[in-house]
């Protein structure tokens, strides 16, 4: 399941409000949901309050409902109190981190740092994020290549190593001790310890995932606080699992 589409409502042929909708997969489990992402609900100054947003939310459940487990966004601090109108909660979620791993500054000098102005290392980017499994059986994003390689041009364009060991690549910054990982791209699952081996040197204190780990690793956990909030609506008999955190790379 995959699709990015707009919903668009016209005023004298300008477009007056917008709904984006990403058609992706939850991953839960190791189980693939058929999901929709929501994104970019906005409204021209000059024709708000006129309930054109509302309209195409109604427009969007309307029409996906029925195909979807889920259906989630990620809201502004300005509109809380908006999508409860059309189902949705707030979902708390949770943010972890280690100071529990093996270290290996020479593994880590061997990673190539890529640069998304070389057409080549473009290339690898979009060929692995094409082609990746999921970061996490636990909880993770499928079907996502567009979002996350939007935000791998936009916000993560400094911090791409390519890992010839793992076959991987790997998503992350350091500043002081604190090592905050962003994302896994492989095409076939990794061994989370094996990736902090190989990310980590001596300066290295902790690592702050921005994504749900897989088990196996000692973790804390603690609230994550964003700018606004996480909404889901789920199907009936399903749940959305708590203690979690949606990836920050597959976030519309």
């Amino acid at each position: 399941m995959t699709g990015i589409f707009l919903f668009l409502s016209l005023m004298k042929e300008k477009v007056a409000a917008n709904v984006s909708v990403n058609k992706i997969d939850l991953v839960i489990d190791g189980h693939a949901h058929p999901s929709l992402q929501i994104g970019t609900v906005m409204t021209h100054p000059d024709y708000r309050n006129q309930g054109l947003s509302r309209i195409l939310m109604e427009k969007v459940i309307s029409e996906y409902e029925g195909q979807c487990d889920f259906m989630y966004l990620f809201a502004n601090e300005s509109v809380m109190d908006f999508y409860p109108k059309f189902g949705f909660r707030e979902v708390e979620e949770q943010q972890f981190s280690t100071s529990s791993f093996s270290s290996n500054t020479a593994a880590r000098e061997k990673l190539k740092l890529l640069n998304v102005k070389n057409s080549s290392d473009l290339q690898l980017i979009a060929e692995y994020i094409e082609g990746r499994v999921p970061v996490s059986t636990r909880f993770a994003t499928a079907n996502t290549a567009g979002i996350t390689m939007y935000h791998v041009l936009a916000s993560f364009k400094n911090g791409i190593y390519y890992s010839e060991k793992l076959d991987a690549l790997l998503l992350f910054k350091q500043e002081g001790g604190q090592l905050d990982l962003f994302d896994v791209v492989s095409k076939v699952p990794v061994d989370i310890q094996t990736v902090l081996a190989e990310i980590t040197d001596e300066n290295t204190r902790s690592i702050v995932f921005y994504f749900t780990p897989e088990d196996g690793i000692l973790l804390e956990k603690r609230p994550f606080k964003r700018d606004g909030a996480l909404f889901v609506r789920e199907k009936s008999r399903l749940s959305y699992p708590a203690q979690v955190m949606h990836p920050v790379a597959s976030e519309a």
